[in-house]
C-alpha cells in the first residue's frame, strides 16, 4: 500500500473515493462541512433523513459525478462527547474496511478533525494522525502464505490522508511503522510451530539486522548458555529435538555512553506443558507461546525504521516445550545462571524459567530499565479479560510510565501488586525457590518468581496471556503490545 499526506485543499485533490466522519449529534467537523458546502448541503440532507445517522462505524458509499472525486464515503464517528481513543480507532477501521470492498483504487482520507478525548484532554493532530496510520497497517493485514489459492488482491494501492501540515507527515509515519511493527508481531505468532521454532527465529532476528543496519545481532546456542549456567532455560529445551537459542540484537542510537533500555521476550515457540502435559484442546493455540518475543521483533522494527536517538537491547529465550524420555520431570531441581536453584513441581511453568535466566544475562548491559515480555499465566486471563496486559514493577515510576504509554497507545495495561507477602508460595523444602505457587494469585506469584532476578535493576513485567492472541473464529495473533512498548521507548528519546 502506499500512503502519502495530503495538505491541499480537499476540493483541489483527485481521489476514486474521498471519506468523511459524520458525528451522531454534533456539527459537522470542518472537513465534512466544506464538502457539504461543495456539494450543495448534500450530507447534511442525508443526514437529515436518517440515511446516515452517524451511529459508530455506521457506513454510506455514495457516487459522485463532476467531483475532484468519484464516490463518497461517510462514516459514522458517533457522539463528539463519547468519542475516546477505542471509537477513534473503531471509526477508522469502518471506513478501511468498506473500502477494501469497494472499486476505489485509489483512497483520500479527511478523518484527523473530529474531536478525540483523551486522560480528559483533546488529542492533538499528530496523535490522531499517528492511530489513523497505525489503524491503517493493522486492518489491511492478511496472513495467507499458507493458503494454497491466495485471495484477490485489494484494488485498493494508494491511501492519501489528509493534514493541515507537511510537518503532520512524521506522526504518521510513526504509526504506520507502528502497525508495520504490529503486523511482523501478527506475522510471528501466527506462523505454524513446525516452521518456527527457535532456530529459525533466531534466523529471522539475523535477517532483521541484515535489512536494517542499525541492528547488530548475536546469537548463543545450548553450548555457550551451558557454559554461563542458563540451567533453567536449558531445563525446558531438554524434552525437544528443537535445540533452544538466546537471541540478543542491539540498536544503538544514542550516545555511546547511554544506558539501554531493555526488552525481555519469552519465545516458548510451542508450549505442550511438557511433562506436566496440557490438555488436548485448544493446544494448537500454544504455538503464541512465544508472543513476548513477536512483540519485541516488532517493537524492534519500529524503532529501526524511526531511529530515535536511543540505546536499546532486545533479548529473546527461545525454546521449545515437548515431552520426551530426556524432558525434565516434575521434582527436578536445576541451577539458575544467578546461582539460585529452583524446584520445578510443574514442568507447563516454563515461561518463568526461561526467563529468569534471560533476566540475570541483561545485567551486563547496564541497563537503564527492562521490560519483560511474556503469555505467562492463564490466570492473567482469568483476572483481566482480554482486555488489559497485566503490569508488575519494582518500580512506580516505570510502572507509571508504562501505564501512561497503555492509555495514550489504547493499548492498556492494569498494574498488580508483587508485595512480599506472596513471595512465601513459592518457598520449597529442598531449593531456594519452586516455580509455582499454588492456584491463588497465579499471575501475582509468577512475576514475584521473575522479581527474585531482577533486583539489580529497575525491572517491569508485561503479561500478556490476555492480549497477545485471539481465540475462535477470529483466532490469531493481535500485535499487541508492541504500541504500548513504542510509546513507552520514544517517551525517553525524540
Amino acid at each position: 500500500m502506499n500512503y502519502t499526506l495530503s495538505t491541499g485543499p480537499l476540493a483541489d485533490t483527485k481521489a476514486d473515493c474521498l471519506v468523511l466522519a459524520v458525528p451522531e449529534k454534533s456539527a459537522l467537523p470542518a472537513s465534512t462541512q466544506q464538502v457539504d458546502t461543495l456539494l450543495g448541503g448534500l450530507i447534511s440532507q442525508l443526514r437529515d433523513s436518517g440515511d446516515i445517522t452517524g451511529k459508530l462505524e455506521a457506513t454510506l458509499l455514495i457516487p459522485l459525478s463532476g467531483q475532484p472525486w468519484q464516490r463518497l464515503l461517510l462514516v459514522g464517528s458517533g457522539e463528539d462527547e463519547k468519542r475516546k481513543g477505542a471509537e477513534y480507532r473503531k471509526l477508522v477501521a469502518a471506513a478501511i474496511n468498506r473500502l477494501k470492498d469497494s472499486p476505489a483504487g485509489h483512497a483520500l482520507l479527511a478523518l484527523s478533525d473530529s474531536p478525540v478525548s483523551l486522560n480528559g484532554d483533546q488529542a492533538g493532530v499528530n496523535w490522531k494522525l499517528e492511530m489513523l496510520g497505525r489503524t491503517l497497517e493493522e486492518q489491511l493485514y492478511r496472513f495467507s502464505a499458507y493458503k494454497s489459492e491466495q485471495p484477490p488482491a485489494f484494488k485498493l494501492e494508494t491511501i492519501r490522508v489528509q493534514a493541515d501540515d507537511a510537518e503532520n507527515e512524521k506522526a504518521l509515519e510513526r504509526g504506520l511503522a507502528t502497525g508495520r511493527g504490529m503486523n511482523l508481531t501478527r506475522d510471528l505468532g501466527n506462523m505454524p510451530p513446525n516452521i518456527c521454532n527457535p532456530v529459525w527465529l533466531a534466523e529471522q532476528a539475523v535477517e532483521l539486522g541484515k535489512r536494517y543496519p542499525h541492528i547488530q545481532t548475536e546469537i548463543l546456542d545450548e553450548d555457550q548458555m551451558r557454559a554461563l549456567g542458563m540451567n533453567t532455560l536449558l531445563s525446558v529445551s531438554a524434552g525437544s529435538a528443537q535445540p533452544a537459542r538466546l537471541i540478543i540484537m542491539q540498536y544503538r542510537g544514542g550516545k555511546q555512553d547511554d544506558k539501554p533500555h531493555v526488552l525481555v521476550g519469552k519465545g516458548i515457540t510451542f508450549d505442550t506443558g511438557g511433562i506436566s502435559l496440557k490438555p488436548g484442546e485448544g493446544m494448537d493455540e500454544m504455538k503464541y507461546d512465544m508472543g513476548g518475543a513477536a512483540s519485541v521483533f516488532g517493537a524492534m522494527q519500529t524503532i529501526a525504521e524511526l531511529q530515535p536517538a536511543l540505546n536499546i537491547v532486545a533479548v529473546i529465550a527461545a525454546a521449545e516445550n515437548m515431552p520426551s524420555g530426556t524432558a525434565t520431570r516434575p521434582g527436578d531441581i536445576v541451577t539458575s545462571m544467578s546461582g539460585q536453584t529452583v524446584e520445578i513441581l510443574n514442568t507447563d511453568a516454563e515461561g518463568r524459567l526461561v526467563l529468569c535466566d534471560a533476566l540475570t544475562y541483561v545485567k551486563r548491559f547496564d541497563p537503564a530499565t527492562v521490560v519483560d515480555l511474556a503469555t505467562l499465566t492463564g490466570a492473567c486471563i482469568i483476572a483481566l479479560g482480554h482486555q488489559a496486559t497485566g503490569l508488575f514493577s519494582n518500580d512506580d515510576e516505570l510502572a507509571n510510565r508504562l501505564l501512561t504509554s497503555g492509555e495514550k497507545a489504547c493499548d492498556r495495561a492494569w498494574r498488580l501488586p508483587i508485595w512480599d507477602e506472596y513471595q512465601q508460595q513459592l518457598d520449597s523444602n529442598f531449593a531456594d525457590m519452586q516455580n509455582i505457587g499454588g492456584r491463588p494469585a497465579g499471575s501475582i506469584t509468577a512475576a514475584c518468581f521473575l522479581s527474585r532476578f531482577t533486583k539489580d535493576y529497575r525491572w517491569a513485567h508485561l503479561d500478556i496471556a490476555g492480549t497477545a492472541w485471539t481465540s475462535g473464529k477470529s483466532k490469531g495473533a493481535t500485535g499487541r503490545p508492541v504500541p504500548l512498548l513504542i510509546d513507552y521507548l520514544l517517551s525517553h528519546g525524540n
